[in-house]
Order: structure tokens, then sequence, then C-alpha cells
């Protein structure tokens, strides 16, 4: 047992604590903590981590107008620490289905499994057990990868239907991003910013990009909702991916326009850096998505990188 974790930590000795006697024991003395004590210890609330690690939570509701939800969501958070620097390792999708009859869940579902699956398939090795060997591919090229295989399963299983994908791959400090629809990434941070990542694939934001919408007319467009690109729809498809790094003292945000489209962004950044923690956050968002009319499925997920 001390050969395998010897060969775990980089071939460190390992150590067994030393063993106090019972007289020793018996001498120990303990002692109530004085006022000020107490006082110091309730008025620190700023938790301190020694090692990088990776928060995250969801929240998802089916809106108040809805019956199906067509809204998929992935999030998957781990972190790997030892005698080296610790790495964090994240994986959030957000996915908005479409097309009817049950077909958007179909496609929605299909994407962030397929798209979730075959990550955690190429750093599976690395995250688990000893790496033999490097990644062969870039992480960008992973991610396209994954996203046209989830286009061309929902083409052929579910033809007709199609459906948003917006994923984060955070290894380290780096997030890498797929994109596809309108769904979005956002960095969020405790100053107020709100920083749009990805750009829509719609009509009506292609169409305020030409100079023929007003920012007033793009509020009230009547459709609103019309893709130009989904996975599933197209004989091809382009996703948009690249690779930031992960948005420090802040919260990177993947939601569907059944939140974004509703709440403003005043009122997300003042959600979110009121709450106390990240479960409550996602829930008090979808819960005023909700207040608002919900009037589409709500989904949300947020990740938080700490120490």
């Amino acid at each position: 047992m001390a050969d395998f974790f010897r060969k775990l930590f980089g071939g460190k000795e390992v150590q067994e604590k030393p063993k106090v006697s019972v007289a020793a024991a018996d001498n120990a003395t303990t002692a109530p903590l004085t006022d000020q004590q107490i006082s110091s210890i309730i008025a620190s609330q700023t938790p301190k981590y020694e090692m990088k690690q990776l928060v995250a939570s969801v929240g998802q509701s089916v809106g108040k107008q809805r019956e199906h939800n067509e809204d998929s969501v992935l999030s998957l958070t781990t972190t790997i620490s030892g005698s080296t620097e610790s790495v964090p390792f994240g994986l959030y999708i957000v996915a908005d289905g479409m097309g009817g009859h049950q077909f958007g869940e179909v496609a929605s579902n299909a994407a962030i499994r397929i798209i979730g699956g075959n990550i955690a398939k190429k750093f599976h090795s690395f995250l688990f057990n000893m790496p033999t060997q490097s990644l062969q591919e870039s992480l960008q090229e992973v991610m396209e990868a994954s996203i046209l295989e989830a286009h061309q399963y929902i083409q052929r299983e579910a033809p007709g239907s199609g459906t948003t994908v917006t994923a984060a791959l955070v290894l380290g400090q780096q997030v890498t991003i797929g994109h596809v629809g309108d769904s979005r990434a956002y960095a969020v941070y405790p100053d107020g910013r709100m920083e749009a990542l990805t750009r829509d694939h719609s009509l009506v934001k292609r169409l305020e990009e030409l100079g023929h919408l007003s920012r007033d007319e793009v509020e009230n467009f009547p459709h609103r909702n019309v893709l130009i690109r989904a996975l599933g729809q197209g004989e091809t498809l382009e996703a948009d991916i690249f690779t930031i790094p992960f948005p420090q003292a802040g919260y990177l945000m993947l939601c569907s326009d059944g939140l974004w489209g509703v709440i403003n962004e005043k009122d997300i950044v003042r959600l979110l850096n009121e709450a106390t923690t990240l479960h409550q956050a996602c829930q008090r968002l979808v819960e005023a998505a909700n207040t608002a009319g919900g009037p589409d499925n709500i989904t949300v997920a947020i990740a938080q990188m700490v120490g």
C-alpha cells in the first residue's frame, strides 16, 4: 500500500502519523472560546481555500406556459489535487430543443449526452487513471468533433427537430466554449458587469448586425425565436468555438433564452450577487423568470472558481 501512495503522489514516502501516548492525552486541557474569539469567527464570512477548485449549480423549470420541457442541462465538476498543482475540471452544457411533439426533448437530450459523453471519454484516463500519453487533439478540436457528432445523430434519429447548444469545458484556468443557436454563456462579475461571451445565431441578431433593426426594434421583433443555426438543421454546421480565461472573481453562467429573454441583465447580476450560494442563485433566477410570466422553459448553470 505504501508503494501505491508513493507512485500516486510522485514518489514521496508515505509517513505514519506520530502516535500520542495515553499519558500525554490525559494531560491535554481544553478551554472555552473567549467572546473575542467567537466574534472573530462569526465576522469571518469569506471562506478561504488552499487550492483552486470549481463549484457549480443548476436550476431548471418547465415555465408557466409550456407543457413539455425541451431544455436539457449537464453539469460535471471535479478537481484532481495532490503533490502538484490542483487541476479543476468542469463541463457544463445547456441545450434548448425545438421541433414539437417531444422531438425537441430528444434533440436537446441527445446533444448534452453525446457532447458530454465524448468529452468525458477523452479526459477519463487523465482524470481517473495515471496518464500514459498526451491528448492528440486540441480542446477546441475535441469540442468541435463532439458537437458535429451530436448534429449528425439528431439528423438521423429525430429528423425535423433541432436544438441550440452552449457548452463550456473548464480545464485549469481556461474555458473552451462551443456554441450554436441562441442559448448563451456569460461572465458575471461582483462589480455589476455582465459580459455576453457568445453571439446569438438568430434572425433578429443578424438583422441587428446588418443595421436593419435598432436596439428598440430588436426588443419588439415578432420573430425573435427564429434561428439561422441549430444542431440537426442543415447539411453542414458551423459552431462558434473559442478558448478564454475563466472569469476570475466572477461567475461563468450558461442559460437558455427562457432566462435571458425574460430577465434583464441588471436584475440577473443583482440576483446572482445577492445570493449566498450558487444553488440559491440558480433557484432565484428561475423563480424570477417564472414570476415574469415564464413564457418558455428555463435553464441555468453557474460555475465559480474559488481558491
